[in-house]
């Protein structure tokens, strides 16, 4: 550190006398509109030169500890709104409680590596991750293959297969677990899990997913139409009339401003929500899906 002030302060005084040299030979003046009484000379250059010196030492001596890292951007369960691929609609679920499905999965990887996912974050083929087209996005899962045994815990991160028959896409890593990463496809049962610990038994080493409990009841609606202009979405609840029918304002992400959703009906169960919006659907109201209302 003495070195650096001593070197540091050599330069600058090298630097000082050269200034010095100059205004020896060449008289400043400011502007007079500027500085009307200051005139440059010697000293007060030395002066200043002075002052700029300590303040660039101590700029450069004192040690700033790092803040601390920026946070990492949080991706919860992600919006359940409706979404279309190739024509076809999907209505993501309110709820992945109590989920268990049956069909084939495949793997998807090196083409989709790196890539945003559904939930913003990069796709990473030997991560514990899988596609689904309706569970909520964060969901974990136990896959087990049904051909073997095996199993794996996964967390839905990503929207997909759209391949007629697949229920589930597993990353490379899920697929090596599975033993299906040669062969592809694989027969799954998948069950939505709160967790899961790993237990040994023996040379045996298996998932033990925690119990979830059913979410089919509840309170559910269906959600027929949204509007900035607050008078169409009366209007249409109007229209509505001898039907259980109401229109709730909020807020939607990634739209600007006010909106008015118009939700119909008052559903207990799941299923019975889910058929009726089918036939809204067929009605004419192309865009209509289940809402969970619960906490309305």
């Amino acid at each position: 550190m003495n070195r650096l002030l001593f070197l540091a302060a050599s330069a600058f005084k090298a630097m000082v006398k050269q200034v010095e040299n100059r205004t020896e030979r060449f008289s400043f003046r400011l502007c007079a509109t500027c500085l009307p009484l200051f005139q440059w000379n010697s000293r007060k250059i030395r002066t200043l030169l002075s002052l700029s010196c300590m303040s660039f030492l101590l700029a450069a001596c004192a040690t700033h500890p790092k803040g601390p890292p920026p946070p990492l951007p949080y991706h919860g369960l992600s919006s359940q709104r409706p979404y279309e691929v190739d024509g076809v609609w999907y209505y993501p679920l309110p709820s992945a409680r109590g989920f268990v499905q049956e069909g084939l999965a495949s793997w998807y990887g090196p083409g989709f590596n790196g890539r945003p996912t559904a939930c913003g974050e990069p796709y990473n083929m030997w991560a514990f991750t899988a596609a689904h087209k309706t569970l909520p996005l964060g969901t974990l899962v136990k896959v087990t293959n049904l051909e073997n045994g095996k199993s794996v815990i996964a967390r839905i991160t990503d929207r997909g297969p759209f391949v007629p028959g697949r229920i589930i896409d597993l990353s490379a890593r899920c697929a090596q677990c599975l033993g299906c990463f040669r062969d592809g496809l694989a027969k799954v049962k998948v069950q939505a899990v709160q967790g899961a610990t790993k237990q040994v038994v023996g040379n045996s080493t298996y998932w033990k997913p925690a119990p979830v409990p059913s979410f089919r009841y509840g309170k559910f609606a269906v959600q027929i139409g949204a509007f900035r202009n607050e008078t169409n979405a009366y209007l249409l609840q109007d229209r509505m009339k001898g039907q259980y029918c109401r229109v709730m304002s909020a807020y939607v992400p990634d739209k600007p401003g006010l909106w008015y959703m118009v939700q119909v009906g008052s559903y207990r169960d799941l299923d019975v929500a889910k058929e009726q919006a089918e036939k809204y659907r067929a009605d004419g109201f192309r865009g209509a899906f289940v809402i969970a209302v619960d906490r309305q």
